[in-house]
């Protein structure tokens, strides 16, 4: 469990307060607005109605005590901007800020932000990728370069072993999981047979990815 300040309560910031409440963290609740307070106090372990870009305010926070505070303000930059930098002033450990355009990720960055969450963007990727590949099922992603998919066995893959196959060597991609029938299998063997029910769990850059399961232009089925 941890203590999290969380910073603007408007429609992304109540998802946050919702998921930290499901989780069991102890959440300090803090907007502008009376109505988003109120709204959100069954759910969290206290909140105040407060500007979070006087510094008088934040202090009296007591913002060192919290893990982790987060920057959910939005459709006002200038105030997530400075709320951001005036947390890292007085000695938050992390502070993880929304953006809502590419050049605000860069802006919070340099001021005070350990990390950016972008939303919009963020679920855009994962919907383009997700819903154009009708093998893919989900995807997360890890950074700029990696994501883990998880994806249908390719169907000059079925009847084969993780063994034969050689994957990570083949095509620099890494099976974490094998799911069948919902249930989730990690301990991966050489001698695993994989069959049209399994669906793989799959970590490696998006390029090695788009070559391998289609996503792009190639095919890994190519270089079997």
């Amino acid at each position: 469990m941890k203590n999290i300040l969380l910073i603007g309560l408007g429609r992304f910031g109540k998802h946050v307060a919702y998921q930290l409440n499901e989780l069991g963290h102890e959440v300090m609740a803090v907007d502008e607005n009376e109505n988003l307070v109120n709204e959100i106090l069954p759910y969290v372990t206290d909140a105040q109605i407060g500007d979070s870009t006087n510094e008088n305010f934040l202090e009296s926070l007591g913002i060192k005590n919290y893990d982790i505070c987060f920057v959910t303000i939005g459709g006002n930059f200038q105030n997530s901007l400075e709320t951001t930098s005036l947390l890292k002033e007085l000695g938050a450990k992390m502070v993880i800020s929304r953006a809502e355009r590419d050049v605000q990720a860069k802006f919070l960055l340099r001021n005070g932000a350990d990390e950016v969450i972008y939303p919009e963007k963020q679920i855009a990727n994962w919907a383009a990728i997700r819903y154009t590949a009708d093998h893919i099922h989900d995807y997360i992603e890890v950074d700029d370069s990696h994501a883990i998919f998880e994806v249908e066995v390719p169907g000059d893959w079925i009847g084969k072993t993780i063994g034969e196959l050689d994957i990570r060597k083949k095509y620099s991609i890494s099976i974490l999981a094998i799911k069948t029938d919902g249930k989730m299998n990690m301990a991966i063997g050489p001698d695993m047979e994989l069959s049209s029910e399994d669906t793989l769990l799959v970590l490696g850059t998006y390029k090695d990815m788009q070559k391998c399961f289609q996503i792009g232009r190639a095919s890994c089925r190519e270089r079997v």
